[in-house]
């Protein structure tokens, strides 16, 4: 296989970094393994974020998600955690990270954590996700 996980993210310039404007992504493949049994978590993450300087590249994007599917991680650690990398890696003016996990022993868990940057009193515009293709509701 030619393509493997990575914990790198690349960047590339804001193309329009005079102006405010949110950038949604959803991400319906997130895995990792349960710190306790080892199972594997499903979840579906959901990126907001407002670009200053550097946007996140796609490509990197991915294959640092996956870079998470054979790691132990309770679902609030994994969640601060990539909110801190994607931060450290774009500097951005805002952004937010919702995981959405499958539900697991009867409970259904949702993290969302959040980074403004000093200064900054924009404001995103109102949530516009896409009705989740599943069926599962998992929208949040």
């Amino acid at each position: 296989m030619s393509t493997q996980p990575s914990k790198t993210l690349e960047t590339f310039p804001n193309p329009a970094p005079q102006r405010d404007y949110a950038i949604r992504m959803r991400l319906p493949e997130f895995t990792c393994l349960c710190p306790k049994t080892g199972q594997p978590d499903f979840g579906t993450l959901y990126l907001e974020y407002v670009a200053d300087r550097t946007c996140v590249e796609l490509k990197s994007l991915k294959l640092y998600i996956w870079s998470f599917r054979n790691e132990g991680a309770f679902h609030e650690a994994v969640t601060n955690q990539m909110l801190d990398d994607l931060v450290a890696a774009t500097q951005p003016r805002f952004m937010r990270l919702t995981a959405v996990f499958n539900v697991r022993g009867g409970v259904y868990t949702h993290v969302s954590a959040e980074y403004r940057k000093a200064g900054w009193a924009g404001s995103l515009p109102p949530p516009a996700w896409h009705v989740d293709p599943t069926g599962q509701g998992q929208t949040p």
